[in-house]
This record gives C-alpha cells, structure tokens and sequence, in this order.
C-alpha cells in the first residue's frame, strides 16, 4: 500500500475540511505547533481547534483537555512524539474525524493502516501550513502569505 497521499489529493482533502484540530498544540512561539496555529487562524477560514490539558487558551482561543472534548473534528494534525501516535491514532478514530494528519517527521505506518481501515484519510511527514499556503498561492521562504500567485518574479513599482 503506498503511504505518500499526492498533490492532487492532498489539495482535494485540504479544500474539502471544515476544522483543524492541532493535538499537541504549543504556547511556546518557538514550536512549530504555535507557528502552525497562528497560521491557520490568521490565514485560512478553517474552524481551528487545539488539544493541550496543560494549556486552557491559546491565542485567544479555548485549548481542549482530549480531542473528545473538541466535538466535531474533521482534519486533526498531530503535534505529538512517535510513541504517543497509535494513542493518538486510537482517539481520532474514535472521535470520528475524516482526516489523520501527522506533521513533518511524523511517519507511523501501522498507525496509518488502522485510521485507513477505519475510513480516515491519511497524511504523513506533511505540513499541514506548508500544503495549504501552497495551493492557496501563499508560500513564501519566511512562511507568511505574500498574496501572489505565480512562478513569476514581480516587477518593482
């Protein structure tokens, strides 16, 4: 079974979500999980919710105990240490998301079979703001949106 989810896939799956869940979300700026999140929340029309029982807000919103107190999920990107994964996996499932998103680094092959054999989407080693200011036409080398779309360079004013 191939484990890398195409371009094509991955932009129909980030434009058919609703919600991103961060599990493992960060108040510390220097995580990748807090440049995530201020992305999706400054960026994107996303419904964004976080996961941490050791935070009660992050970035002026209400941080989870469990990804069961969330409610509705749909796309949950983890944030989390490789042996915490199958747990992980165990609550995404259950909590019926659609869409398993483990972040760059994150690679768990049997995790991957078991939220596939539950009907979830699966993406692995991916970045969840990377792909999505990709294919909104926002990815620039410092990581914010400039707005343009093209491979073309820009013309001074």
């Amino acid at each position: 079974m191939s484990y890398d989810v195409g371009a094509v896939e991955r932009r129909q799956l980030l434009s058919r979500t609703r919600s991103v869940t961060v599990v493992g979300a960060s108040n510390n700026p220097a995580r990748p999980s807090f440049f995530v999140a201020t992305y999706l929340l400054s960026s994107t029309k996303y419904q964004v919710n976080f996961v941490n029982p050791r935070l009660d807000t992050l970035l002026g919103q209400p941080v989870y105990p469990t990804l069961a107190d969330v409610g509705d999920v749909d796309l949950v990107s983890v944030f989390r240490k490789h042996d915490d994964l199958p747990g992980v996996a165990e609550e995404v499932i259950a909590a019926g998301a659609r869409t398993l998103w483990l972040q760059l680094g994150l690679w768990h092959e049997p995790v991957a079979d078991s939220a596939r054999e539950a009907g979830l989407d699966v993406v692995m080693n991916r970045c969840v703001k990377i792909e999505h200011a990709r294919f909104a036409g926002g990815l620039h080398l410092a990581g914010f949106n400039t707005g343009v779309i093209s491979s073309r360079r820009q013309s001074a004013p």
